[in-house]
């Protein structure tokens, strides 16, 4: 018979867990209320964060809805390159996002759709340029879906420290990357937290708050 998988740091998860995990519910309750309205922001601000701050992408959405991005006719380059807030690769992700407004009909349609959310994130993966296996699982967790893995270094430096993997990955091809996350979720069941849950948690310890 095969033994149970071994862990490091198990009860030290489980005592962050008991600290900090009502705050934590309270989030995940927040992104399950996002009305379907504020999709188009939530998935700017994914698009938006890849090797941006959150904290900036934050800011240059709130900009972004001031402005009606979705329902005007605007150029959010200026936007993203504000020296207050800047976004890094400012221009391709503008022509991201405005790829994205033009074919937002398509990307809620896929959404509203009966598919598994694992098929919804592959979708949007495949059609949504400028959206990583990550970005799609953020925005996903951002507007409700649950038990997807979003593995930024935050997360991952966490499963290595508690022995889920051996090394951080130089890169993660969509395979590697589904392995990990698969990894992610055998370890959540094994210490009885969900992996919604242990990501916020991972991110909290690494940052100090839990955002988004």
């Amino acid at each position: 018979m095969k033994r149970p998988r071994s862990y490091r740091g198990v009860e030290e998860i489980r005592s962050d867990h008991r600290e900090f995990g009502g705050r934590i519910r309270a989030r995940l309750e927040d992104f399950a209320r996002v009305p379907e309205g504020e999709y188009f922001y939530e998935l700017a601000y994914c698009l938006l964060t890849p090797q941006s701050s959150a904290v900036n992408a934050g800011a240059t959405v709130e900009r972004l809805k001031r402005a009606d991005l979705l329902g005007s006719d605007v150029d959010p380059t200026a936007t993203l390159f504000s020296k207050d807030h800047y976004i890094r690769f400012h221009n391709t992700k503008a022509r991201h996002l405005l790829e994205a407004k033009r074919n937002f009909p398509e990307i809620l349609a896929a959404l509203r759709a009966g598919m598994p959310p694992e098929e919804k994130r592959a979708w949007l993966v495949a059609n949504v340029k400028g959206l990583g296996w990550k970005e799609a699982s953020h925005f996903m967790r951002n507007i409700g879906y649950r038990d997807l893995a979003i593995l930024d270094r935050h997360i991952l430096r966490n499963l290595r420290r508690h022995t889920v993997i051996r090394a951080l990955p130089k890169s993660l091809t969509p395979a590697r990357y589904l392995a990990i996350e698969e990894k992610f979720r055998r370890f959540a069941s094994a210490v009885g937290i969900p992996m919604d849950e242990l990501d916020l948690l991972f991110w909290s310890r690494e940052t100090g708050e839990i955002l988004k």
